[in-house]
């Protein structure tokens, strides 16, 4: 596949056929934003508004404390806990419940900046594959070549599929094809390892080679999570 600033990404992503392939990409845009969030975008004020509104998950708190130094994170942190207080909290603390306050709490529990730059960029990417995938017989080759897909990204990578501008009707049947096969192949041979790992604990097993089964119950979690554990 000739290289562009579009295809770079995809071979990086698709060439280690390690694992699965959606993964390693969520993983680097995770990483790049964590580093760039307690980096330059901390001092850039369009990003800071977004974030003091945003906030982050504690997956993301936390990589961000681990990543970054500590005045970075407390800069962030002061800003966002006085979004809070002027959004989130009553002016009057012997006021009735107000609806509105609860649900700006609630909406600000679940929501996180780096988790929303993930999926408009992961969306973006798939757009791209999808591209790579109809007009390239490479990429073709190269994603039905990967050891799985997760069950986590087969649903993402459908969703995106049969989304507005993904594939058409003309290569959605192959291309679900392709994927669940990755996907339901990679299954199979978990549910029989997992079994063989299950048997050795028979006596009958003693002495036997644990083979591919060691590390069943460890892929399998990466499998059914899209996460080492």
């Amino acid at each position: 596949m000739k290289e562009t600033i579009c295809t770079i990404p995809i071979n990086d992503i698709f060439m280690p056929k390690d694992g699965c392939p959606i993964c390693r990409m969520e993983e680097m845009l995770e990483q790049q934003y964590v580093r760039f969030i307690t980096g330059d975008a901390m001092m850039e004020p369009n990003i800071r508004i977004e974030t003091n509104k945003k906030g982050f998950c504690h997956r993301h708190f936390k990589m961000m404390f681990e990543t970054g130094q500590k005045l970075p994170n407390a800069l962030i942190l002061e800003s966002h806990l006085q979004q809070i207080i002027d959004d989130c909290m009553p002016k009057k603390l012997n006021s009735k419940p107000d609806k509105k306050l609860l649900t700006s709490v609630k909406n600000q529990l679940s929501s996180c900046y780096v988790c929303d730059r993930i999926k408009a960029d992961m969306q973006h990417f798939m757009a791209t594959v999808f591209a790579e995938w109809i007009k390239d017989g490479e990429l073709k080759k190269l994603y039905n070549e990967q050891p799985f897909i997760c069950l986590k990204h087969y649903s993402f990578v459908m969703e995106c599929a049969n989304a507005k501008g993904g594939l058409s009707s003309k290569y959605l049947s192959e291309f679900h094809a392709d994927t669940a096969a990755l996907t339901k192949n990679y299954l199979l041979s978990l549910k029989e390892d997992i079994t063989y790992f299950c048997s050795m604990f028979d006596y009958r097993s003693r002495g036997k080679d644990w083979g591919r089964s060691v590390d069943a119950i460890e892929r399998s979690i990466e499998f059914l999570t899209g996460e080492k554990p």
